[in-house]
């Protein structure tokens, strides 16, 4: 999920433990409307276009990916935060995502060896550093899908 489609982030399901709900393993807490989410076929839609029935991609820790069928799609107002992220590439690009400012909305943090645990971490307790997998891609893209064309989103 991301503001741009260039860049996305990995946002974790709603299914670690907490003290503030009931483990929600089918729920992903995707941000506001106007952000972009991979859907079959290496497209993107915004998220406003989602609907029961509708195909997404969903991806693990290690970028393995396949579909899921949305089964609902919830919009409530809530407060935000934004996240911003750079690749260790030397690019200066800012990737963004704004998502619900709430300890049950978290981000999935790379494996650093053979054998460690997905690691997320809540949106309320990143810090400047903190590393969070980001899908980047350079194309740009018209009503989701890749074209070869000058365009700059800010």
């Amino acid at each position: 999920v991301g503001s741009f489609a260039r860049g996305l982030f990995l946002v974790h399901s709603e299914c670690l433990e907490s003290n503030y709900i009931a483990s929600r393993p089918f729920r992903v807490n995707a941000g506001p409307v106007h952000a972009y989410v991979l859907v079959p076929g290496g497209k993107t839609c915004y998220l406003s276009e989602l609907k029961s029935g509708k195909e997404v991609i969903v991806v693990d820790q290690k970028g393995r990916q396949r579909t899921a069928v949305v089964g609902r799609v919830k919009i409530e107002s809530r407060p935000l935060i934004l996240v911003e992220a750079k690749t260790n590439s030397g690019d200066q690009t800012l990737y963004g995502i704004i998502l619900q400012n709430a300890e049950t909305v978290a981000l999935v943090s790379p494996c650093k060896g053979t054998g460690e645990q997905e690691k997320a971490i809540p949106v309320t307790s990143l810090k400047v550093g903190d590393e969070v997998l980001l899908r980047v891609q350079g194309a740009a893209r018209h009503t989701g899908i890749e074209i070869q064309e000058f365009i700059v989103e800010n």
